[in-house]
């Protein structure tokens, strides 16, 4: 009996009549968006899912994808997809609730992709990228009319490095948290690092060449990468370009005690196990 009442007020505290502010939404979009159509009704919906998927949870963990920063879920490299399934792993056994959802940076397609080319060329060399700026506000938007919900960003390779972006543009906010994996060498320097973010540099394997600046293989990876995109276009056998780059070192397994122990010792240090459970 006693179990259960504080079952029932552990749902009680986490209860939260959740309405959705659409004006300030809206004014947000028009804010960024003004002459685009489009991606005002995107960040809308966007927000509007990332409300539901949070309401009467602990976290929302809320997944930045590496590469062009467009790939869902199916299609995510299965190192990619351990660290988030991991992180999920260790908020249930410390009894937390939460929601995954995925934020893209980019649209899908080779014509966008071109189109975003000199956005995300700027992003690697200057690190600045006002979609990280977007999010930040979207996040902060979204902490200030829920109670009781922490966010956990987990993002590896450029996902890391537009996380600390928005990071940094969030400010001290307490109830937002980081993860960064591999983190590309150009914005290693500029990245700002609190208590609030876990950034790995290496899986502990073998040194990570994207983080250490080790340009050569680096571009040699990425070569042998289009050479087989190309000749599975060219068989008939296409390929997604993120799945045919190797690059030994820049993988973050779950299973890698450097990886998951530094991860389950960053979420138990910050939350510990749920006592009102």
């Amino acid at each position: 009996m006693l179990k259960q009442e504080t079952k029932t007020s552990r749902e009680e505290q986490l209860s939260v009549k959740l309405v959705f502010p659409h004006e300030d939404v809206l004014r947000l979009a028009k804010k960024y968006y003004k002459w685009n159509r489009q991606k005002r009704e995107q960040l809308i919906k966007r927000l509007g899912t990332f409300f539901t998927q949070a309401e009467n949870k602990d976290f929302l963990v809320v997944h930045s994808p590496g590469g062009w920063g467009n790939t869902q879920w199916e299609g995510l490299l299965d190192w990619e997809k351990s660290i988030v399934t991991g992180v999920t792993s260790t908020l249930k056994k410390l009894d937390y609730s939460y929601s995954v959802v995925q934020y893209f940076r980019s649209s899908d397609g080779w014509m966008k992709h071109t189109m975003d080319i000199p956005k995300e060329a700027r992003f690697f060399f200057t690190g600045g990228s006002p979609r990280a700026k977007v999010m930040s506000e979207e996040l902060k938007l979204l902490l200030n009319n829920l109670t009781g919900t922490q966010i956990i960003l987990v993002g590896a390779s450029q996902g890391a490095a537009f996380d600390n972006v928005a990071m940094r543009k969030l400010g001290k906010h307490e109830r937002i948290y980081s993860i960064e994996l591999g983190t590309f060498f150009p914005h290693v320097p500029r990245r700002v690092l609190s208590e609030r973010t876990l950034a790995i540099d290496s899986n502990g394997i073998q040194s990570d060449p994207m983080c250490q600046r080790n340009l050569w293989a680096g571009t040699r990876s990425y070569i042998k990468a289009f050479n087989r995109w190309f000749k599975g276009h060219i068989e008939g056998k296409p390929v997604k370009f993120t799945h045919c780059i190797n690059t030994p070192g820049h993988e973050y397994q779950w299973e890698f005690p450097a990886v998951h122990t530094n991860i389950t010792e960053f979420l138990t240090a910050r939350f510990g196990m749920n006592t009102r459970s």
